[in-house]
C-alpha cells in the first residue's frame, strides 16, 4: 500500500511538473532541473572517481538552454555530399605511398594529392584543398564513392549547421522508472500546444543525393535545388603510423572540385529569402570556397557579401563560420574589407585562427604553427586582438561581438560585455557535443574519452595574465580583459573517433544554440 501510495504521488508530481512546463515554457532550465531533481527517487550516485567522470557531471549540471530561444535560424550559403573513408586505404588504392610531405594551396595532381595528406596527417591537422583538374579529381572521386565502407554525409558547413540545428529542435524529455507511463503524455501534449520549437532553413547548392540525406525539418527553397551534388572527398586517418609517417592525432583532410560553393552561387538566393522566413538568427559559410576563384572574382563577391549583410534587418544576429585557408589576401580582405565588422559572431579553430593573424600581421603573427596543443595564453591574446581591433566599441560601428574558438582539446568563447548571455553554458555544450559526436555516443562515455586538457596554463602572454589550475569539478573558467569576457572549457577527446568530419561546424551549431543575445543587440 505504501508503494502504491508513493508511485501515485510521484505520478501527481510529475503530471503537476508538466503542467508548469506548458503554462510556463521560458521557465529557466535550471528552475525546472531543479524540480526534476527533488522528484527523483532512490539514492544519488556520486559521479565516478576519474577526472573525465567528474568533468561530464559538472558539465550536465552548468548546460542550461537560455531564456530567449532562437525560433528560426537561417543558414547558407555552402552545402555538399561528404565521401567519408580512409585516406590511407584511398592513396593505397590510387597506387600512392608514403613519401615527402608537402603543403599545397591548390592541388592539380595526384602527386599533389598524396604530398599534402602526408603533410598534414603528419601534423594531425585538419586541412581542406580545391583541385584545379576536373577530369582527374571526377576519377578520383568515382574510386572514392565505390571502395568498400565509403560513406555519404550532409557536407558543407552551412548543411551541416542546419542539420545539427535541425536535431536539436526536438522536444527530449528524460523518463525516471516511476513515470514512463506519464511522460509520453506530457511531450505529446507539449508538441501539440508549441509544435517544433525551432525551424531551420538552408540555402546551398542541393543536388538529389543532398536533399535525402538532410533532416526532414530542414527547409531548402526551390531554387537552391540543383539537378548535380556537390561531392567533396573527406580522407580520415586515425592516429597511428603509415610506413615510417605518424599521425599524432586522428584529423581529416578534405578537398573538392567544387564549382556552384566555390562562387558562392546561391548567396542571393539565401539573402532574398531572409525577407519572407524572417530568422532571428543568420548562419553563413562557405567564402573559404572561393579559394578556387580569381581574385577580381574573389573582391567582387567579397563586396557582395559585405552588401547582402548589411541589408539583413538590425539586430539579427550574424554568425561566420571560417575554414581552412590557405589564401593570405583572401583572408586579410575577409578581416579588413568590412566582412568582421558586418558579422556578429565568429566559429573558428587553430589552423584559422593562426592564419587569421598571420594574414593580418596580428599578434604571435611570427609563429610558423602551433607546436603541439595551441598555447591557450597566445590564442587568447589573438582573440582579444581580433575583438579590440575589429569588433564593436564606442568609437568603432561594428557589430562584432562574440567569437567562438575550438581546438582538439580546449575551446575558449570571447565576448564583448553587455551583449551576450548563457555563454558558459554555450562552451560547455560546445565541448561536450565534440566528446559524443566523435565517439557516436549519446552521452559522454568516460571509458572512451580522456582529459588532455593542459592542466595550468597562463591567460595571456602580451600582458601580465593569471595563472589558471585546471579543476574538472569546475571545468568552465571565466576571466576578463579589458571589457572582453572569456570562458574556457577542456574537452574530453574520443580515444577512438568513429568521424572527425563536421565537428567544427557541431560544436559552434551548439554553442549559438545555447546562447543568448540580449535583446537590445
Amino acid at each position: 500500500m505504501a508503494l502504491w501510495r508513493g508511485s501515485a504521488y510521484a505520478g501527481f508530481l510529475a503530471l503537476a511538473v508538466g503542467c508548469v512546463f506548458l503554462l510556463e515554457p521560458e521557465l529557466p532550465g535550471s528552475a525546472l532541473r531543479s524540480l526534476w531533481s527533488s522528484l527523483c527517487l532512490g539514492p544519488r550516485l556520486p559521479p565516478g572517481p576519474v577526472p573525465e567522470g567528474r568533468l561530464a557531471a559538472a558539465w550536465d549540471a552548468l548546460i542550461v538552454r537560455p531564456v530567449r530561444r532562437w525560433r528560426r535560424v537561417a543558414v547558407g550559403v555552402n552545402a555538399c555530399v561528404d565521401v567519408v573513408l580512409s585516406g590511407v586505404k584511398l592513396l593505397q588504392a590510387l597506387g600512392l605511398s608514403p613519401g615527402n610531405g608537402k603543403d599545397h594551396s591548390v592541388l592539380h595532381s595526384r602527386n599533389d594529392l598524396e604530398e599534402a595528406f602526408i603533410h598534414f596527417m603528419g601534423k594531425g591537422a585538419a586541412a581542406e584543398r580545391f583541385f584545379s583538374d576536373k577530369e582527374t579529381f571526377h576519377d578520383i572521386a568515382q574510386v572514392a564513392s565505390e571502395f568498400p565502407g565509403a560513406q555519404h554525409y550532409v557536407g558543407g558547413n552551412a548543411a551541416l549547421i542546419g542539420q545539427k540545428f535541425a536535431a536539436n529542435s526536438d522536444l527530449k524529455i528524460h523518463y525516471f522508472w516511476w513515470a514512463r507511463w506519464l511522460m509520453p503524455v506530457i511531450a505529446a501534449l507539449w508538441k501539440a500546444k508549441m509544435g517544433r520549437s525551432l525551424e531551420v532553413l538552408l540555402c546551398g547548392p542541393v543536388g538529389p543525393k543532398l536533399h535525402e540525406l538532410l533532416d526532414d525539418n530542414v527547409f531548402v527553397p526551390p531554387e537552391s535545388l540543383q539537378e548535380v551534388d556537390e561531392f567533396h572527398l573527406i580522407l580520415e586517418y586515425q592516429a597511428g603510423r603509415w610506413g615510417q609517417l605518424k599521425a599524432p592525432h586522428a584529423n581529416r583532410f578534405i578537398f573538392s572540385h567544387d564549382l556552384s560553393n566555390g562562387a558562392m552561387n546561391m548567396l542571393e538566393v539565401f539573402v532574398s529569402s531572409l525577407e519572407e522566413f524572417q530568422p532571428d538568427l543568420v548562419v553563413l559559410s562557405g567564402l573559404h570556397m572561393m579559394e578556387g576563384q580569381s581574385k577580381e572574382l574573389q573582391r567582387k563577391r567579397l563586396l557582395e557579401v559585405v552588401t547582402s549583410i548589411s541589408d539583413i534587418p538590425t539586430g539579427i544576429p550574424v554568425h561566420l563560420e571560417l575554414a581552412s585557408m590557405t589564401n593570405r589576401e583572401l583572408m586579410s580582405s575577409i578581416v579588413h574589407q568590412q566582412v568582421f565588422p558586418a558579422v556578429t559572431s565568429l566559429g573558428l579553430n587553430e589552423q584559422e585562427l593562426l592564419f587569421l593573424t598571420q594574414s593580418a600581421s596580428g599578434p604571435h603573427s611570427s609563429l610558423s604553427s602551433w607546436n603541439g596543443v595551441p598555447d591557450v595564453g597566445m590564442v587568447s591574446d589573438i582573440l582579444f586582438w581580433i575583438l579590440k581591433e575589429h569588433g564593436r566599441s564606442k568609437s568603432r560601428a561594428s557589430d562584432l561581438t562574440r567569437i567562438h574558438f575550438h581546438t582538439l582539446v580546449y575551446h575558449i568563447l570571447a565576448t564583448v560585455d553587455g551583449h551576450w548571455a548563457n555563454q558558459l553554458a554555450a562552451v560547455a555544450a560546445g565541448a561536450r557535443v565534440a566528446g559524443t559526436q566523435a565517439c557516436a555516443t549519446e552521452t559522454i562515455d568516460t571509458s572512451r574519452v580522456s582529459l588532455r586538457a593542459p592542466q595550468e596554463f597562463m591567460t595571456s602572454h602580451s600582458e601580465a595574465g593569471s595563472r589558471i589550475v585546471l579543476n574538472p569539478n569546475k571545468p568552465v573558467v571565466e576571466w576578463h580583459r579589458e571589457g572582453i569576457s572569456f570562458h574556457f572549457t577542456p574537452v574530453l577527446v574520443c580515444k577512438d573517433p568513429i568521424r572527425t568530419v563536421g565537428l567544427g561546424d557541431a560544436i559552434s551549431a551548439e554553442g549559438l544554440f545555447y546562447s543568448e543575445v540580449h535583446p537590445h543587440y
